[in-house]
């Protein structure tokens, strides 16, 4: 027969010697009860990120035939969500050890997960300050670049734009060209017959063209050396 009490006192005590720190007996009768406080650290060596639990097992009347009772009573940089996910992974645990002493480890297996679970904390935050370099990033380069044209873009434009120039055509009752438009040099290299129109005009105008001989006069008074100017 089992002695269930004498098993469970053995287990307290060497339990007391591995955690002689964070091993604390809140009492032990009707059956012993106590709570380990245990702060770990990110699996990742370039992380020092920690979380602390309070763990609170209670031995049931023929532990380690019968599951102790598991809790956890407190806990600091978890989420609700991973603490009862360590609280059941406990309770499975102990589930596979039916039979054998099992606290140790329990709180093995607990910090093992806890470290998993920062890494998991560790690594979300990595990706979310990537994703918001990222939109930043783009928010940038779409400030920069303007309005990416598409095809679609452009052709709504050019319906619209058709649209507008046909509109102001109408009012004004004649189509402009102004593209095609010539400067006055232009007009003067293209069109040959401008060269000669001033003879032209005096030919039209005849014998009747006046010309102001007082604006004349005083070419006299000028000392022009030719010599200096052809030099």
């Amino acid at each position: 027969m089992t002695d269930y009490k004498e098993e469970q006192a053995n287990e307290l005590e060497a339990l007391e010697s591995i955690y002689p720190d964070e091993l604390q007996i809140i009492e032990m009768e009707p059956f012993p009860s106590f709570q380990m406080i245990v702060t770990t650290q990110s699996m990742d060596s370039s992380d020092d990120t920690s979380a602390t639990i309070i763990m609170q097992f209670t031995y049931t009347e023929k532990y380690p035939d019968e599951v102790p009772v598991i809790e956890i009573t407190g806990s600091d940089n978890l989420e609700e969500d991973q603490v009862e996910r360590l609280t059941q992974m406990m309770k499975e645990l102990a589930e596979e050890n039916l039979g054998m002493v099992m606290i140790f480890t329990l709180v093995s297996a607990a910090i093992e997960k806890m470290g998993e679970m920062l890494d998991e904390g560790v690594k979300r935050e990595a990706e979310e300050a990537e994703r918001r370099l990222q939109e930043k990033e783009e928010a940038e380069r779409v400030k920069f670049e303007g309005t990416r044209v598409t095809i679609e873009s452009f052709l709504a434009w050019k319906a619209k734009f058709d649209a507008e120039m046909a509109e102001l055509k109408k009012k004004k009752g004649k189509t402009v060209d102004v593209s095609n438009k010539l400067t006055g040099k232009e007009l003067f290299m293209k069109d040959a017959t401008l060269d000669d129109s001033d003879v032209k005009f005096l030919q039209e105008e005849g014998e009747s063209v006046e010309v102001d001989e007082s604006l004349f006069q005083d070419m006299e008074d000028l000392d022009i050396d030719l010599e200096d100017e052809l030099s």
